[in-house]
């Protein structure tokens, strides 16, 4: 039997806090960039043009089709040159980081785009037609009447979508960032305290998803009424 020892729990704290901050990091990071892009392959998508449609269509196809942790070990020990290059990166910045937030805003950028587009299409189509009938274009139909009315009824979906990406986040530690997870089992290992850190570690990711996960719930019941 395993003779569990909580004692250490409360020393590494700190550095599981500095964990928690770059999980957050690239949580945010992927969502703010996710739906900004995942906006705009969306828009593409129904925008009537060929060559544009194909392209958000690709886009999508492809990210939707390929694991998340071969997206990050891509861009990880692919691609660093290039991102350093495109980015501007000073050799003092962790790459590992940098290549997961750049992996993780693409990846779910993907997903993202088809919850929006979902969205553009459940609002009437007389809306569109409305604004054309007034002189507007494509792009302020979407952005003055289409897209607002759309967002009102996506953003549940758009909060339950990041509670994921959060809980994806732990797949870093495939490439050595020190977020949460990793930040755990490393103090585990150094203190032989591997199991009881990987429990808490995972009590930690519940009690925040539990509780996000209510808050969607909450707002989604209040949006209905």
């Amino acid at each position: 039997m395993h003779e569990y020892n909580w004692s250490g729990i409360a020393g590494a704290l700190p550095g599981l806090w500095g964990g928690l901050v770059i999980t957050f990091k690239i949580t945010l990071l992927a969502i703010a960039f996710g739906i900004a892009w995942g906006t705009v392959l969306a828009v593409l998508r129904l925008s009537g043009v060929a060559v544009l449609e194909w392209f958000a269509k690709a886009y999508v196809t492809v990210f939707r089709s390929i694991p998340l942790v071969m997206v990050l070990l891509w861009f990880y020990l692919l691609v660093p040159q290039v991102l350093e290059s495109l980015l501007n990166v000073s050799p003092s910045t962790d790459i590992r980081l940098v290549s997961a937030m750049v992996a993780f805003s693409l990846f779910e950028a993907a997903y993202y785009s088809e919850i929006i587009r979902a969205g553009i299409q459940a609002v009437p189509r007389g809306q569109a037609s409305a604004s054309f009938a007034l002189g507007m274009t494509y792009g302020q139909s979407m952005r003055l009447i289409v897209l607002p009315q759309a967002f009102r009824a996506m953003v549940p979906l758009l909060l339950t979508q990041a509670i994921v990406l959060f809980q994806d986040t732990s797949l870093v530690y495939v490439i050595g960032v020190g977020d949460f997870f990793r930040t755990a089992t490393n103090i585990g290992d150094r203190d032989g305290t591997h199991v009881e850190m990987i429990l808490f570690a995972g009590a930690v990711y519940f009690v925040i998803c539990v509780t996000a996960s209510s808050l969607v719930k909450a707002f989604q019941k209040k949006v209905a009424r």
